[in-house]
């Protein structure tokens, strides 16, 4: 059991993944809370985890620099559990400590890049096929965090020493092409620490320092719309969270959205497991109860969702979302639980076909010296005669 540094979730909210200072990294279903996979990651220690927009990929940016990206498919593949997981990219173009790393929702051009920042001074654009390195963009000074613009192709970028730096992505200039940018500060003056995260809201961006203050900024005047104090010390990450997610819902829809979380467990997975023994899925309901329940919940959304869909409100849509999560969730647990099933019927069956194919031959085994003597042979047959 270790301390965790890093977190990421996918965007469908069903597996975590984290790493500890010693290199160690670790992958949680999060409906169950059941460690689906340890594995020696790295010798340093990561600073930056994020799951690509589909949650196929795990990238990881690490202490020295250096840039891992992992198939989940390879990570989750229980038959090589025992084994290291085979790397999709391995990028050690950084010459200092990775602090951001950031996958594209749609192409740039054509190709589908991601981003990744560090305290060298530098922000490196990649394809995200070939892993190749297709522009670098060169700063004074060390960069501590970084975000895009949701809707323009802008980088903006928070260094060392508080201020924010705006430049435009732009990846038509060629690949591994070296970019020094001039600085545009967007008002150096919003913070006295260095910059811990940015993000956006629907107001505008956000940036958090070690100054124990939150900045929200007009970007059309490029002003501090409102400055907000940390008394406990210094803000180390923002996250922005929907408002549409706050609002009370009604209590029938409330109920059948909800899906029982656990605890995620602490531990790598145990011996047996490594050496390929079958682990049952814990399920929060039996068979019968998950039967029953979740057809009474799928009948009571479904006559809802049709009933905001006939009094067009904005909800329906958000219904099927959520619906469409639960589905997702439901199937992929299904399905593990069927593979874990036929594992064991698998198994039983060799061992059954082991043990009797192993009878023939010990009888034969037994039967054979009463034939081998020819001298007996020949006492038989005289003594029929």
């Amino acid at each position: 059991m270790e301390a965790i540094g890093p977190l990421c979730c996918t965007k469908d909210g069903v597996y975590i993944a984290g790493a500890a200072p010693s290199g160690n990294a670790y992958i949680w279903e999060v409906s169950s809370g059941r460690l689906l996979k340890t594995w020696r990651a790295h010798h340093k220690s990561f600073k930056c985890m994020v799951f690509s927009d589909d949650g196929s990929l795990l990238f990881c940016g690490s202490e020295d620099g250096i840039i891992y990206v992992w198939s989940m498919i390879s990570l989750l593949d229980v038959d090589d559990s025992g084994s290291f997981p085979s790397l999709l990219h391995y990028l050690s173009e950084h010459s200092s400590s990775i602090t951001g790393l950031l996958t594209l929702t749609r192409s740039c051009g054509t190709n589908s890049i991601f981003i990744s920042s560090s305290l060298d001074g530098t922000c490196k654009v990649w394809d995200l096929i070939s892993g190749r390195l297709l522009q670098t963009q060169v700063h004074p000074t060390s960069i501590t965090a970084i975000t895009l613009h949701p809707v323009e192709q802008i980088l903006f970028s928070g260094t060392m020493d508080g201020r924010i730096i705006v430049n435009e992505l732009d990846v038509g200039a060629g690949e591994d092409s070296l970019i020094v940018k001039e600085d545009q500060a967007l008002f150096p003056e919003g913070h006295n620490g260095s910059i811990t995260a940015l993000t956006f809201s629907g107001l505008g961006l956000i940036s958090a320092s070690e100054d124990c203050t939150f900045c929200l900024w007009d970007m059309t005047n490029r002003v501090i719309v409102r400055r907000f104090n940390h008394q406990k010390g210094a803000v180390t990450n923002a996250l922005v969270i929907k408002l549409s997610s706050l609002f009370p819902m009604p209590n029938q829809l409330r109920v059948s959205n909800q899906f029982r979380i656990s605890l995620l467990e602490k531990c790598p997975p145990s011996a047996k497991m490594s050496r390929g023994m079958v682990a049952s899925l814990s399920w929060c309901l039996s068979p019968n109860e998950l039967t029953s329940t979740e057809f009474q919940r799928t009948n009571l959304l479904d006559h809802q969702i049709f009933h905001s869909e006939q009094q067009r409100t904005p909800t329906a849509m958000q219904m099927k979302v959520e619906r469409s999560m639960s589905d997702r969730i439901w199937a992929t647990s299904m399905t593990k639980h069927v593979m874990e099933i036929n594992r064991h019927l698998q198994s039983h069956l060799l061992n059954l076909m082991e043990s009797r194919l192993s009878r023939p031959h010990e009888n034969s085994k037994r039967k054979k010296p009463m034939i081998e003597n020819p001298e007996d042979l020949e006492k038989q047959s005289q003594s029929s005669g």
